[in-house]
């Protein structure tokens, strides 16, 4: 298997394991929804889920994995908003939590590198397939 797909099947799997959780475990996503969004926290988390899981399954199908990594990158950039709101909301909680919290916020940049990587290597090593 070429190293493309390899590295779009892992994004694929770690935006599906995070859709996933999405609906087995909302509450911690639920407190990381600006209140300034429209609507209950609890359908943003869904919805955020429902994306991550369709990107997903769009990053696993190489017909589609060039658009849906263009769109994860921009997931990601979208989603930052939310880790900044948690950190913020952590920085009084005992230090594992807030280091979680905040070593999130870097995060977000090897994503949306990794996704436009997946997006720039989609198709490649495909001839003749």
């Amino acid at each position: 298997m070429p190293r493309s797909d390899r590295s779009a099947l892992a994004l694929a799997g770690l935006l599906a394991g995070a859709g996933v959780l999405h609906f087995a475990r909302p509450r911690p996503f639920d407190a990381t929804v600006p209140q300034s969004l429209p609507g209950s926290p609890r359908a943003w988390t869904y919805a955020s889920g429902v994306a991550e899981l369709a990107l997903a399954a769009g990053l696993a199908a190489p017909r589609t994995r060039r658009t849906s990594a263009r769109a994860a990158a921009a997931f990601f950039v979208g989603v930052f908003p939310a880790n900044v709101k948690m950190a913020y909301d952590w920085r009084d909680k005992p230090a594992p939590l807030k280091r979680a919290a905040y070593g999130r916020l870097p995060l977000q940049v090897p994503l949306v590198l990794w996704a436009r990587g997946v997006a720039r290597g989609a198709g490649q090593g495909r001839e003749g397939a």
